[in-house]
């Protein structure tokens, strides 16, 4: 007599041939996403100065205004990617984009520090969905093998975004002034929107999973995935952070570079860093001649993540130049790693769980962010630069530690899989 069982329908982008061609469409949509959202981002950066004098604004405000942004962007980490989950890449993403555009414009509004720190505070909401919707953008689109290249392909117009935005904004603010810039930035979003809404749709092969009603954020934090990655990713990603916001300062206070010299190279590392994230994709299919997926995922991870130990001699480097060089070479093994790390999620969590996991973990993450960007303000001013080098160079080995041992297998776990409304065939097999 024939016996049933129940098996899990296991959506692959190759089950939709005729559709593969289009996945570069899609991700080409997701880094126009990421480099909108970083020039969204680093408008007031560049135009703090004027709008400082303007509103006679103190450098403790200003620490205040971008910590509104901050705590904005990590809290709605967490809240993002379960929306995503709800709603779908479609309407999650198309939300996210008008939320911060629409935020970015109403910076022409602003009469204070008061209300320039709302609207940052509106924008950091919105910003942080960017991430938990282009990995499922990756994840519905992108076979296993290439969803570490698609990660660093959308990832990269983070790094494009921070090397144009000083002579864009700059152009706009001499040209129409300072409202002028923020008001293109966020239209920018808008036409974005039109293209995206036009453009994206699911695949018909995973449309039934990707629907599924979605496991709740608590019960996948509490997974062992679900805790090590996150708390992995409190040991790297602050370094980036670093680099972000104390780097210029670096240059100028330490190595004495004018202006003029930190516009000529305070772009390398970023450069480098675009230059990472297509690297950390492009290793993934060398390493999957060696070794099976799960471990070339994590060699992948372990390889790049090691470079940023460049950070303990930058600091001791005798000249600028090699300093800039090996900083270089970190934010080109974060770049790199965090291609890799994008793609956990969707090798051990289905279709319709993978934004909730990646918020959460980069919801870890900027928490960490802001406690040690804390730290390392209170450390330079008693100490200098070199103990914040030497632990921005050490934390992310803890971070390998954690993944190679900690974090599990990247495999798919049954019981998510299985028990939590994914689409079931059923199957007879002849006993």
């Amino acid at each position: 007599m024939p016996k049933r069982h129940i098996e899990p329908i296991t959506p692959t982008v190759e089950a939709e041939p005729t559709l593969s061609r289009l996945r570069w469409v899609m991700i080409s949509l997701g880094f126009a996403a990421t480099l909108i959202n970083y020039l969204d981002r680093q408008t007031l950066s560049i135009a703090a100065p004027i709008l400082k004098v303007k509103f006679g604004m103190s450098e403790e405000v200003y620490g205040l205004i971008v910590s509104a942004f901050m705590l904005a962007y990590t809290v709605s980490n967490g809240l993002a990617g379960p929306m995503l989950d709800r709603l779908g890449t479609k309407i999650g993403y198309a939300l996210c984009m008008f939320w911060w555009s629409t935020a970015g414009i109403l910076h022409m509004l602003i009469t204070g520090p008061v209300s320039l720190g709302v609207f940052r505070f509106l924008l950091g909401m919105g910003e942080a969905g960017n991430w938990p919707a282009a990995v499922k953008v990756v994840t519905e689109w992108f076979p296993p093998e290439e969803r570490a290249l698609a990660s660093g392909i959308f990832n990269s117009g983070s790094a494009v975004g921070a090397i144009i935005a000083p002579p864009l904004v700059v152009w706009l603010i001499l040209e129409w002034g300072w409202k002028s810039a923020f008001c293109a930035v966020g239209l920018a979003g808008y036409f974005w929107l039109v293209a995206w809404w036009l453009i994206y749709r699911t695949p018909r092969n995973i449309q039934r999973a990707v629907a599924a009603r979605p496991a709740p954020p608590w019960r996948l934090l509490r997974t062992r995935f679900g805790g090590w990655f996150t708390f992995s990713r409190i040991f790297i990603d602050p370094a980036w952070y670093f680099y972000v916001f104390w780097f210029t300062k670096y240059l100028s206070t330490v190595r004495g570079f004018t202006m003029v010299e930190i516009g000529k190279t305070a772009w390398i590392p970023f450069l480098a860093a675009g230059v990472g994230n297509l690297a950390g994709g492009a290793l993934m299919p060398v390493l999957l001649r060696m070794m099976p997926m799960p471990a070339a995922r994590k060699a992948g991870f372990a390889l790049f993540t090691a470079m940023m130990a460049a950070a303990i001699p930058a600091v001791f480097a005798p000249s600028a130049t090699v300093a800039i060089a090996l900083i270089s070479l970190a934010s080109f093994g974060y770049a790199g790693s965090l291609a890799n790390s994008m793609a956990f999620p969707a090798d051990v969590f289905p279709p319709n769980m993978v934004a909730s996991i990646y918020g959460l973990a980069s919801m870890g993450s900027g928490f960490g962010g802001m406690i040690f960007s804390w730290l390392s303000g209170i450390i330079i001013g008693r100490f200098g630069y070199t103990p914040v080098f030497i632990s921005y160079g050490i934390m992310p080995l803890i971070s390998i530690v954690i993944v190679l041992v900690f974090v599990g297998p990247l495999r798919p776990d049954p019981h998510f899989q299985t028990n939590l409304s994914l689409p079931l065939r059923e199957v007879t097999q002849e006993s």
